[in-house]
């Protein structure tokens, strides 16, 4: 091969988009700290994740929920330069969500904790909508590693999910009412987020519920939300928690949440044991395939 041929060789080899993945999950530590920044995606997607981790028989794990309805990349960007109080901040450390402050500003709950993960997303109207994400991702990342005391802390991307297929959300126009389209949008944005910055992982919730919705796993004419967007309160939002707990609490303490023996007992949630295994292993399966990781 004469010099020539190296150099295009090299350039080529240059040209192809890699996502290295430097960053990796925390494995054992004496207590895991998960700290979410986001909307009320991520509000949905966290909400039974405590009571999966009590099923588990695990308490050496802090959570906390940082989030502004429908806050895009741009908005927490914009939050932190004017530090003003609009955000609500939740914190589990006894495996139950408690309020500690309903006007928090986003360095209240990114200083709090030496987090070992801070997990970020985009607003769902703009997460297949490739322009939205520049400059705000790198941005938020920076603020985070400035101002998060821990200094191995590591970012994780949370990819959310389409809405349903006959949801009105003013949005929903942008991908042409098309459920099919605003899923694959998603995952190229994703695909485009992973080849650019250096997550520990995804957190595929948006394949989980596309996965559900391709089983017929239930029917309830809303494509498992309650309004067209947001999850269903119990069987959607568990599915969520438990592609969190195979994407996050797995790797870092090793235990999966097949078999985890909570099903939102004692609430008007409360769904059977064969549903909860099914939606167990959904989120199990798409989370090993996670093309992601």
């Amino acid at each position: 091969m004469n010099m020539k041929s190296i150099r295009c060789f090299l350039l080529a080899f240059l040209l192809v988009p890699v996502c290295i993945r430097a960053a990796e999950l925390p494995r054992n530590p004496e207590t895991l700290r998960i700290l979410a920044v986001g909307n009320s995606f991520s509000n949905d997607a966290t909400t039974w994740l405590p009571d999966l981790l009590e099923g588990a028989g695990i308490h050496n794990v802090i959570l906390a929920r940082l989030y502004i309805g429908g806050c895009s990349l741009e908005r927490h960007c914009r939050e932190y330069e004017k530090m003003d109080r609009n955000y609500k901040y939740y914190k589990s450390t006894e495996n139950s969500w408690v309020t500690v402050s309903e006007k928090a500003t986003i360095l209240d709950g990114i200083g709090d904790e030496p987090w070992d993960i801070i997990t970020i997303q985009q607003s769902s109207p703009l997460s297949g909508v490739p322009e939205s994400f520049d400059p705000w991702t790198e941005r938020l990342i920076g603020i985070i590693r400035k101002h998060c005391s821990n200094p191995d802390v590591v970012i994780v991307w949370h990819q959310t999910w389409a809405y349903a297929r006959s949801s009105t959300h003013r949005a929903f126009p942008t991908y042409g009412n098309n459920q099919i389209i605003m899923y694959g949008k998603i995952n190229e944005c994703t695909d485009e987020l992973c080849r650019r910055f250096d997550f520990a992982t995804v957190i595929p919730s948006g394949t989980a519920v596309q996965n559900a919705r391709w089983s017929h796993i239930i029917f309830d004419g809303k494509d498992l939300t309650r309004d067209g967007y947001h999850l269903n309160t119990g069987y959607t939002r568990y599915l969520a928690a438990c592609v969190w707990f195979e994407s996050l609490i797995r790797p870092a303490l090793g235990k999966s949440v097949v078999g985890n023996p909570f099903r939102m007992q004692e609430t008007d949630k409360e769904i059977d044991a064969r549903t909860a295994r099914r939606f167990q292993r959904i989120a199990a399966r798409t989370v090993k395939s996670n093309r992601w990781k």
